[in-house]
């Protein structure tokens, strides 16, 4: 296992893996350390980098391995307490743990539990799946279940197993996956990553509701840092929206982390009241701290001092007391030597690997680290580091590995080495936004073989073709039309083209291929779930079908071609088995990128796992 440390192995209770949700009742913190499947507590508040007292959902500080058992956690995302009671959004066993009395040993299970089974709660009135944010004040208490695009609220603390809310908030379908909760029992602020349709943003209520969907009184996408007089501009020309994850002060202000850090000394009035102080900056470039956040971050204000969790920072980062610049950074970091330093880089930990292996070296490419990694040896064991690690100027989806040759598409840009990059070299061929009269719209996969390169432009729904490795300006010898095509394989024979919006793969032959030529297409409606690739190599075919978290295998491909069902099935007891996602050594946690070298077979999952597993065919 690359990409983390080891199997069952967190590195340690100062090594988190990208945190969630903290909480504090002023005495203890308490820190959803998400992808390490573990809930960790200090008993008093830290005052610098030192280690937890305790772990829920471990028996110890060293081992992440997930589990259902009333013990046991599978990635969970948020954390509360009321200083008595302890709640986790235990997030994909879709339920809410319930510790009745503030926990003393490692490992102590939960007294009650909402959810965790198809129903979610006992009645008709809601359910809970999939959930993100968990909140209590010791008499109310509310859940995001994100999955079914509701919260639940419970106007008196939950006594009984699965006890229904009183009160469901959908907003007659303007929530789309609400993720996150900010309240004082009277205000309430929950934001949403696909709010509205498509937007991200957070809806207010200026007082606590007491009905089934009550409506909101407003929505803000982003606010607007009060050091810019204007809201923030995508490229497209649209405000940029983003999730908040705020808390409340002690006298009634409102502080929120976005892509920076908001602070209201009261709460807002409307969508165009402006924080009173804003801190951090958007790019490298600019002033101020770098709030490197992201999905399941949040915000404490305990005894004074203000407690962040960085998800993608991979630490907490603490001010000893309110900020009151929008240029001053953090005091100290939890979980990292200082405040600048993130441990997921140092322990080259991988966003969105995308493996190409040789049988000789390993490369990975990653769209969301902008990345190239190299080891120049195969690596032999789990947590090997790289060595070479390229900043690139562009996010690279895909990867193609042939003969010296190495290919990144990223989006407008393509990426090509001649010889492999094994002693830092830069590549010997940089497109920009075109190759002769094709105009990159955004470019989701690269292949390569013995006569043809191929790309795969997923806005123009068309895969470009061209004899050998095209110059400046060669125009392709076939454009196949195809939806939303995303990452490419080829191993002279058969071209796989992954179209991961139709939860399909299309097979198409070379021997005649041609403008006109139709591919084979693998995966009726309900047998893949999102596939983000597969690979054919060797004769055989290997599809990464990633929300089932299973990769499935056809020792043919000439197999898939007469309707045959796949030989193997890996992260899945049988084949028609779609499990959970969960990481272990015979789980998979959304696999997303396969590369077969002939030796092995190296697997990258997606998004909230990102691990890279190596596994050793039997002959």
């Amino acid at each position: 296992m690359l990409s983390g440390i080891d199997f069952n192995d967190t590195g340690g209770p100062l090594l988190f893996n990208h945190p969630g949700g903290i909480a504090s009742d002023g005495t203890h913190l308490l820190l959803a350390d998400r992808n390490n499947n573990r809930v960790l507590i200090w008993n008093q508040l830290p005052e610098g980098n030192v280690p937890p007292n305790l772990v829920l959902g471990q028996k110890n500080f060293t081992t992440n391995n997930p589990g259902s058992g009333l013990d046991q956690l599978n990635w969970p995302v948020s954390v509360a307490t009321d200083g008595q009671r302890v709640l986790v959004a235990d997030t994909y066993n879709d339920r809410i743990l319930i510790w009745n009395s503030f926990p003393t040993q490692n490992g102590e299970p939960a007294d009650l539990v909402l959810g965790g089974t198809d129903e979610g709660p006992i009645d008709r009135r809601g359910a809970i799946r999939w959930p993100w944010a968990v909140w209590t004040d010791g008499e109310k208490v509310i859940v995001a279940s994100t999955g079914a695009g509701q919260v639940l609220i419970w106007n008196k603390f939950p006594t009984r197993n699965n006890q229904p809310p009183d009160i469901i908030l959908q907003l007659k379908g303007k929530f789309g996956t609400p993720r996150s909760i900010a309240s004082d029992g009277e205000h309430l602020l929950i934001g949403d990553h696909n709010a509205l349709g498509s937007a991200q943003g957070s809806f207010f209520w200026k007082s606590f509701p007491t009905s089934d969907d009550q409506m909101y009184d407003f929505f803000i996408a982003e606010p607007r840092d009060p050091r810019e007089p204007h809201p923030p501009i995508h490229a497209a020309g649209e405000a940029q929206g983003v999730v908040l994850w705020g808390t409340f002060t002690p006298d009634g202000g409102l502080i929120a982390l976005g892509i920076k850090l908001h602070i209201w000394d009261s709460f807002p009035e409307d969508e165009d009241d402006i924080p009173d102080l804003t801190l951090g900056r958007r790019a490298p470039n600019e002033p101020g701290y770098l709030f490197n956040g992201g999905d399941g971050s949040s915000v404490v204000f305990a005894d004074g001092k203000l407690y962040i969790s960085l998800s993608n920072g991979n630490k907490i980062v603490v001010f000893n007391s309110m900020p009151t610049d929008p240029d001053q950074a953090p005091d100290f970091a939890i979980g990292s030597p200082d405040i600048y330093t993130n441990t997921l880089e140092t322990n080259f930990i991988i966003s969105n690997p995308v493996p190409a292996s040789d049988g000789e070296h390993l490369f990975v490419s990653s769209d969301f680290d902008h990345k190239l990694y190299v080891w120049k040896n195969l690596p032999d064991e789990s947590g090997a580091k790289p060595d070479i690690v390229y900043e690139l100027p562009a996010s690279p989806w895909d990867n193609a590995l042939y003969g010296q040759t190495l290919a990144l598409a990223a989006r407008q840009r393509v990426f090509i080495w001649r010889s492999l990059p094994l002693d830092g070299r830069l590549p010997d061929i940089v497109f920009n936004e075109r190759i002769g009269e094709v105009v990159f719209e955004e470019l989701r996969g690269v292949a390569i073989d013995g006569n043809y390169f191929y790309l795969a432009d997923r806005a123009a729904g068309r895969i470009y073709v061209w004899e050998g490795i095209p110059d400046e300006d060669s125009n392709p010898k076939f454009i196949l039309t195809t939806d939303e095509p995303w990452r490419l394989s080829s191993d002279g024979d058969y071209l796989a083209v992954t179209s991961t919006q139709q939860s399909s793969i299309k097979i198409y032959s070379l021997a005649d291929l041609s403008s006109d030529s139709q591919p084979y297409v693998l995966g009726e409606p309900g047998y893949f779930n999102l596939p983000e690739g597969a690979t054919v190599a060797e004769g055989h075919l290997f599809v990464a079908d990633t929300v089932f978290n299973r990769v499935l295998i056809w020792d043919k491909v000439e197999d898939v071609l007469s309707g045959k069902d796949a030989s193997i099935v890996l992260g899945a007891d049988k084949l028609g088995a779609r499990p959970d996602p969960a990481i272990g050594r015979d789980k998979l946690f959304w696999p997303a990128a396969i590369s077969f070298d002939g030796s092995y077979l190296w697997v990258g999952e997606f998004k909230f796992s990102e691990r890279i597993l190596r596994f050793s065919p039997q002959p």
